[in-house]
C-alpha cells in the first residue's frame, strides 16, 4: 500500500508541471489498485495526464471507491473531470433502483452492464474463457427491464461486450446479434470493446453497417502481436479506420483501458503512453 502511494505521489509530481491538452476518457479499471490505495491521488494523476472524462468500475455498498456519490462527483470536479459512465456488474432486481439512483446522484449519464448479470456470467479459470448461462432471451429481458428503469431515472443503459458474445454458442446463437435485434434502442444500447471484438475475429465495420447508432461508447484498448493487452497505438488494431466510422457506429465517448500491463509497466504509465498516441490516431 505504501509503495503504491509513493509511486502515485512521484507520478503526480513528475507530470504536475507538464501542460496537457484535455480530451478523451480513461477507464478507471486500468488503475483499480491505485484507486483502492488512494482515489484522491489517482484522480489527480489521471487528470494531470490530460484526460477529460472517466468511466468508473468501483461501486459497492452505495459508494464509488468508498465515497458517497456526491463526494466522488465533487472530487472529479475538483480536478476538472466528469464521470460519463460506470460499470455496475453487481446489479440485480433487488438493488437496481438504489444503484440507478446512486449513479444518477454521481452525475453519471450511462449505466453500463459489463457482463451478463445476476449469476449468468461464467468464467473457466483453466482455459481463461468467458461465457454465459441462462439463455439469450433471459439476458435481453433483463437488459430491457433495467433499461426502462434507467430511462425513467433520466440516464441510459449500455451493455459491454467481451469476446464470447461474438462467437456462436452451443445453440449456434451469436449473443451480440440477438441483443441488437431483440432490444429497443430507446432502452438498451451498447459499449463496444475494440480489443474483445478483435479477439473474437468479428468485423466491427459490419456491425456499424447493420446496426448504426447502437454503439454509444468505445473501449479503446490495443492488442500486441501475441494477443495481449497493449497501450493504445503500440499494438495491431487499426483504430484510425474504425474512427472513420464512429458517427455511423453512434460513438459519443471513448475510454482508454488496459486490463493488465506487462514488462514492468505500471497502469498509470500505460494510460500516459496511450494518451500520448491518441491524437496521432485521430482521437481528439
Amino acid at each position: 500500500m505504501k509503495k503504491i502511494l509513493f509511486t502515485l505521489l512521484v507520478f503526480c509530481f513528475f507530470i504536475s508541471g507538464q501542460a496537457q491538452e484535455r480530451f478523451g476518457g480513461a477507464m478507471l479499471y486500468t488503475v483499480r489498485d491505485d484507486m483502492k490505495a488512494s482515489p484522491q491521488a489517482t484522480i489527480e494523476a489521471v487528470a494531470a495526464l490530460g484526460y477529460e472524462y472517466v468511466e468508473l468500475a468501483g461501486y459497492a455498498d452505495g459508494k464509488f471507491y468508498g465515497m458517497e456519490p456526491a463526494a466522488f462527483k465533487a472530487l472529479l470536479a475538483k480536478h476538472g473531470l466528469k464521470a460519463v459512465s460506470s460499470h455496475q456488474g453487481t446489479v440485480n432486481m433487488e438493488n437496481a433502483d438504489q444503484m440507478i439512483a446512486d449513479v444518477k446522484a454521481a452525475g453519471i449519464e450511462y449505466f453500463v452492464i459489463p457482463v451478463p448479470p445476476m449469476g449468468m456470467f461464467t468464467y473457466d479459470g483453466a482455459t481463461q474463457s468467458m461465457g454465459m448461462k441462462g439463455g439469450v432471451e433471459a439476458l435481453a429481458s433483463i437488459l430491457t427491464t433495467l433499461g426502462k428503469k434507467c430511462a425513467e431515472a433520466g440516464i441510459s443503459l449500455l451493455y459491454h461486450n467481451h469476446d464470447f458474445e461474438f462467437i456462436p454458442n452451443e445453440k449456434g446463437e451469436i449473443i451480440q446479434d440477438y441483443l441488437l435485434e431483440n432490444t429497443d434502442p430507446a432502452y438498451v444500447n451498447f459499449q463496444l470493446d475494440l480489443f474483445w471484438i478483435t479477439k473474437a475475429k468479428a468485423d466491427p465495420f459490419a456491425y456499424f453497417e447493420k446496426y448504426p447508432g447502437r454503439f454509444k461508447s468505445f473501449h479503446v484498448k490495443d492488442m500486441d502481436k501475441e494477443g495481449k493487452f497493449s497501450p493504445v497505438g503500440e499494438g495491431t488494431i487499426d483504430f484510425s479506420s474504425i474512427l472513420k466510422e464512429k458517427d455511423k457506429a453512434g460513438m459519443l465517448y471513448y475510454f482508454v483501458e488496459q486490463d493488465r500491463t506487462f514488462n514492468g509497466m505500471k497502469p498509470l504509465e500505460a494510460l500516459k503512453v496511450s494518451k500520448g498516441n491518441l491524437k496521432r490516431l485521430g482521437f481528439n
